[in-house]
């Protein structure tokens, strides 16, 4: 008679919640290098439905922060992980500065620009997300940094006249609507010789610089990847930090909200389509059922 619910008996009180939920944990992206540098890796993304719960347990949640960009010719750093329960998605891996190779992570960062190839970060855990981009794969005198990888697509690698562009993210329609996540940071450019910069994947992932000025940073709560800086003559530029990641639970709207949620968490509950969502954006704490 009760099977669509998970009831148990508390005292005299029954647990009228959900049995299993829908997760998005997408981590924070990595940061951007500086000095004809690497775009950084989009945070590891992470979906399914059907995960259990149980009424009355705490379920730790975490949302990673982006990771910081370089500043002065240093690399990136790495994005943090977000976590649901036992889900974890790893950050973003650091773009590279430009004779150093990408951060391994979520997805991976993307190589320096230099007269000899700079590899890409690989995604670690595989399944996650996907590698970042070579720099300078040609070996010629061009100093083209690669592109993050992104969840959907690896980062581009550096050509003769242009940096890695950021992989594309993931899209998702837990929220109620389609939203597109953990894109790659694209990768920083030079002046002389002329090395245009790379764009930022779709899914958050901010655009690289092609002079001295400051890459772009990514869009909070999609796990993008920063922008690689740039460089003019001998000054370069500094990168754009990692966005910070989400995470998004949901379930059918017939069953009751989460019973309690840690002061240290932010979020937003909705109602869409038949299902309550939860979306929380910055902290750690847990929740119960």
């Amino acid at each position: 008679m009760f099977a669509s619910k998970n009831f148990f008996l508390a005292g005299a009180a029954a647990y009228l919640g959900p049995a299993t939920i829908e997760y998005l944990v997408v981590a924070g992206g990595g940061g951007g290098g500086s000095t004809r540098a690497g775009g950084g890796g989009a945070g590891g993304y992470r979906t399914a439905s059907g995960f259990a719960v149980t009424g009355g347990s705490p379920i730790t949640v975490t949302v990673g922060a982006g990771g910081n960009a370089g500043l002065g010719g240093a690399s990136g750093s790495t994005g943090n992980n977000s976590v649901f329960s036992s889900i974890t998605s790893a950050g973003g891996g650091f773009g590279a500065e430009g004779g150093s190779v990408g951060g391994d992570g979520g997805s991976g960062g993307g190589g320096g620009g230099n007269t000899n190839q700079r590899l890409g970060g690989t995604a670690t855990p595989s399944g996650q997300g996907n590698t970042g981009g070579t720099g300078n794969p040609s070996g010629a005198f061009n100093f083209s940094s690669g592109g993050g990888g992104g969840a959907g697509a690896v980062g581009g690698n550096g050509a003769a006249s242009n940096a890695g562009s950021g992989g594309a993210g993931s899209a998702s329609s837990i929220s109620g609507s389609s939203v597109t996540y953990a894109g790659g940071g694209g990768g920083g450019g030079y002046t002389v010789p002329s090395i245009t910069a790379g764009s930022g994947g779709a899914g958050g992932g901010a655009n690289g610089s092609s002079t001295s000025t400051t890459a772009s940073n990514a869009t909070v709560n999609t796990g993008g990847g920063g922008g690689g800086g740039g460089q003019t003559g001998v000054t370069g530029g500094d990168g754009g930090n990692g966005g910070s990641g989400i995470v998004i639970i949901r379930y059918t709207d017939t069953f009751a909200d989460i019973t309690t949620i840690g002061a240290g968490l932010t979020y937003t509950k909705t109602t869409s389509g038949g299902y309550k969502i939860y979306s929380f954006t910055a902290g750690t704490d847990s929740v119960t059922f």
